[in-house]
């Protein structure tokens, strides 16, 4: 049905009006937005996301080393983040990671010692494993991972083409709302002129 205004919207015929046609032009730019340009911008905004992250994982595996680590004793039990306010059943139940006392050396060649997480099982005294640190040895995040950096960027394109999407649509509804109002205005008007000459004889065909 939607085929068969689409096609009567465009065909010359004494029934079209003006507004019919501009609707069938609002409808065909509305779907190039969401054919052409919402993939396209999509694509774009894909591409130039994705050569940021991938320039920041870059940066961060220059910046960021790994280096072993030697585990000295497991670390106090006391929480300093913990709100002495809550509930200690809630503390108990509560998810926590597992903390150690660490020494390791820094790429520069310092020594360092700190409180690092474990593992889920903790690593006993004198256990060697691997932290990353900056160049002076100063604990750091995990570098974000290349196949990671894709993923967010294919995730930005996606949002970006489904929001031209939408927005396309809602505009097209926007203008589809707006003519059928005026559609109704002038319909009113012509009721309004015809109605005094109702039942009166050869008040038109």
């Amino acid at each position: 049905m939607r085929t068969a205004m689409g096609v009567w919207r465009w065909r010359r015929n004494p029934l079209r009006r003006p507004t019919d046609l501009f609707e069938a032009w609002v409808a065909f730019a509305a779907l190039l937005c969401v054919v052409l340009v919402a993939p396209a911008v999509g694509w774009v905004a894909g591409l130039r996301v994705d050569g940021t992250l991938q320039q920041a994982v870059h940066e961060q595996r220059q910046e960021r080393h790994l280096v072993p680590a030697v585990v000295v004793r497991p670390a106090p039990d006391a929480d300093p983040d913990a709100d002495p306010s809550e509930d200690p059943a809630a503390q108990r139940t509560a998810p926590r990671r597992t903390q150690i006392v660490a020494t390791w050396t820094g790429p520069d060649g310092s020594s360092h010692e700190g409180t690092v997480p474990a593992a889920e099982e903790p690593p006993h005294p004198g256990d060697r494993f691997r932290i990353w640190t900056d160049a002076r040895g100063r604990l750091v995040g995990r570098p974000l991972d290349p196949s990671a950096a894709s993923f967010h960027a294919g995730t930005v394109g996606l949002a970006a083409a489904a929001g031209v999407a939408v927005l396309a649509v809602t505009v097209r509804r926007l203008v589809v709302r707006r003519l059928m109002h005026r559609r109704y205005i002038r319909l009113d008007r012509a009721w309004a002129a015809a109605g005094p000459d109702w039942g009166r004889a050869g008040a038109g065909g």
